[in-house]
C-alpha cells in the first residue's frame, strides 16, 4: 500500500492486446513495461519529464528490479499504476510501484525498480536536487 506520507503519481490505462499472451492474460514482463510508464508519468506531475532531465545530461540506469504478481490483469481491464518513491541516497532511488484493478481495487502486481545516476558517459553522479526534491512529500 502506498504511504501517507509521499507523493504517489496515478496513472490509468486499458490492457491492450498485444500486451497478453493467447488466452488473453498480461504477460509477465509487460508489469515491467507499466512500471516504466508510471514512472514517467510520476516525474510528469512532478513538473519534469524523464526526457528534460535525460537532455541535462543526466540518466537514471535501472540497476535492479523487484516483482511480486498477486492476481492476472487481462486484456481490456482498466488498470491504475500507482507510483512513488521509497527510496532516495545521493546517487540511488528506489521507485515502488502498486499495480490494481482500476474498477475492483483488486492488486494486482507490487513492485520496485532500483535506479543509479550517470552523465551521459556512463560515471555514476549525484542525483540532481530537481530530483531529489520529488522525495519530499
Amino acid at each position: 500500500m502506498p504511504p501517507v506520507d509521499r507523493y504517489v503519481a496515478e496513472t490509468t490505462f486499458r490492457v491492450r492486446y498485444a500486451e497478453t499472451d493467447a488466452m488473453g492474460i498480461v504477460h509477465h514482463s509487460n508489469y515491467i513495461v507499466f512500471f516504466e510508464l508510471g514512472r514517467s508519468h510520476y516525474a510528469r506531475e512532478r513538473g519534469h519529464s524523464y526526457a528534460e532531465i535525460e537532455r541535462s545530461g543526466f540518466i537514471l540506469v535501472v540497476s535492479g528490479v523487484q516483482v511480486r504478481y498477486v492476481k492476472a490483469a487481462v486484456y481490456e481491464d482498466l488498470i491504475t499504476v500507482k507510483t512513488w518513491i521509497a527510496e532516495m541516497k545521493s546517487r540511488r532511488i528506489v521507485f515502488a510501484y502498486e499495480i490494481v484493478h482500476a474498477e475492483t481495487s483488486d492488486l494486482l502486481v507490487t513492485g520496485l525498480t532500483d535506479h543509479i545516476g550517470v552523465d551521459t558517459a556512463g560515471k555514476v553522479k549525484i542525483i540532481p536536487d530537481v530530483w531529489r526534491k520529488w522525495s519530499e512529500g
